[in-house]
């Protein structure tokens, strides 16, 4: 973690902790209100009550709206909703874009329609984009009916568009110009303007029939001729995107070649809009939670205060997948009873095997679903992965299980037991390797997500294997 990371980290959590504090006082507070035994007391109590909450709302206020959401996805349902009752209205839109898809459904389901109305008129057609499929339909509709013609038309252009792609996240505020202008001309144009979009830092270059022509940058700008033409400094090497692309891949384009802004263009190469690197970031930040909800099997990302019914409904059908394989797994150790009573040994060392390998099994699969969610590992590739896993495994397996495998004969006494302990390592070494390769190939061929499920499957697979292995070797070499 960066010094700017803890730093954020630390403030987050000093501000949760204030807000906890204050409301466990509410909550003191309103207790001794509503007790029937102190009726001199009430008034006092009353307007300590007040001033707490005037305290809390002030904290609240000095918050930015992405510290809020933090804060109100870290508090159970009934604090959540006191605090949000305490926010500013005017910043209950940009709440909601930053708070998870669980707690943002918590939120809405308390707000009244004009609540909600209010809250997506303060946003901008590409934010109420993101808003919109969340809300009740008749708050889109009153809006769409608020906004003007430009406005409605940018709203419906993003509405349009599937989710996760580049048309749904584009934002519709930039700064265009024509490129047979001189740099003096497009300074004073900039100035006509109150406040620049956010991140702006190119402008771009179009022709009369807004098609992009190329991209002239704020920096070039201001050290350019001011009589220079547009034409002359303006790049027209332009990373751009099409609106049907998908915002995972255009978000690796982010981070690859250290973008601010990119423009939007149709078939025609007209410029119909641009993406910003904070979409880009929160793109990559989903994907990133995204996999590693998948990998335990989950199937969305959960609020840590849901109901006990909405979180089951979250992990019940892998932990079922899990019961079955466990049991599998218990099967494999009942064919090998009577080799378990004659050597009680196994029954202590069979699950260092079954756990190595599904550490080993998990490391492999963690790399090729990243692999094959930024693109790196086609199909055809994975014979020659699978070569150079299997390398690492059997040197890990040789390595490692001969550490073990001594270990055992020092502990117990028995030779052939080390090497027994050595080759069922190696060899559910060998099998994890294999797996791990060969789960998300074949999952990402039959079109399903990698990495759903992975991190299950490969330890279901390996902790069988490990045990059959073991205590197969063993049933064949020590009996």
């Amino acid at each position: 973690m960066t010094v700017l990371e803890k730093k954020t980290t630390d403030r987050l959590q000093d501000s949760l902790v204030q807000v906890q504090r204050l409301i466990e006082r509410h909550h003191l507070v309103e207790e001794l209100v509503h007790r029937q035994d102190m009726p001199r007391h009430a008034l006092v109590e009353d307007l300590v009550h007040k001033q707490n909450l005037v305290e809390l709302k002030q904290k609240l206020e000095q918050l930015h709206p992405a510290d809020i959401a933090y804060i109100l996805e870290a508090l159970p349902l009934n604090e959540r909703l006191l605090v949000w009752e305490l926010v500013k209205s005017e910043s209950d839109g940009e709440i909601l874009l930053e708070v998870s898809d669980a707690v943002r459904e918590t939120l809405i389901e308390s707000m009244d329609a004009h609540e909600l109305v209010a809250a997506a008129e303060t946003l901008d057609a590409d934010e109420l984009a993101d808003l919109a499929p969340d809300l009740p339909r008749q708050v889109v509709y009153e809006v769409m009916g608020a906004l003007d013609d430009e406005e409605r038309e940018q709203l419906q252009s993003a509405l349009s568009y599937e989710e996760g792609t580049v048309g749904a996240l584009m934002d519709f505020e930039l700064v265009n110009i024509r490129a047979d202008v001189s740099c003096e001309v497009v300074l004073r144009y900039l100035r006509r303007f109150d406040e620049l979009p956010h991140h702006t830092d190119k402008i771009f270059v179009i022709d009369d029939d807004e098609v992009l022509k190329g991209v002239l940058s704020i920096r070039k700008l201001l050290v350019s001729d001011p009589d220079a033409e547009v034409s002359e400094v303006m790049a027209t090497d332009v990373v751009t995107f099409h609106p049907e692309d998908d915002a995972e891949k255009a978000a690796l384009a982010f981070e690859r070649y250290d973008l601010v802004t990119a423009p939007v263009i149709d078939d025609a190469g007209k410029l119909i809009g641009r993406l910003t690197v904070d979409e880009m970031v929160d793109v990559i930040r989903e994907e990133s939670d995204s996999e590693v909800l998948n990998l335990a099997g989950l199937k969305e990302e959960e609020d840590l205060f849901a109901p006990v019914i909405d979180s089951l409904k979250n992990r019940w059908a892998w932990l079922a997948i899990n019961l079955c394989t466990a049991f599998l797994a218990s099967r494999v150790i009942g064919v090998f009873e009577g080799a378990i009573q004659h050597l009680v040994a196994l029954a202590a060392l069979m699950p260092i095997v079954a756990g190595i390998g599904g550490n080993s099994g998990n490391q492999t699969i963690t790399m090729i679903v990243r692999a094959l969610a930024m693109g790196q590992l086609q199909v055809a590739q994975a014979w020659r992965l699978w070569r150079k896993e299997l390398g690492v495994s059997v040197i890990n397996g040789v390595v490692w299980g001969g550490v073990i495998g001594s270990v055992a004969w020092w502990l117990y006494g028995s030779f052939p037991l080390g090497l027994v302990m050595t080759a069922a390592m190696t060899l559910n070494l060998v099998l994890a390797a294999t797996l791990g390769v060969l789960i998300p190939v074949l999952m990402q061929r039959a079109g399903r997500d990698p990495a759903v499920g992975s991190s299950v499957l490969i330890t279901a697979f390996t902790d069988s294997g490990g045990f059959f292995i073991f205590l197969g070797l063993a049933s064949l070499f020590l009996m």
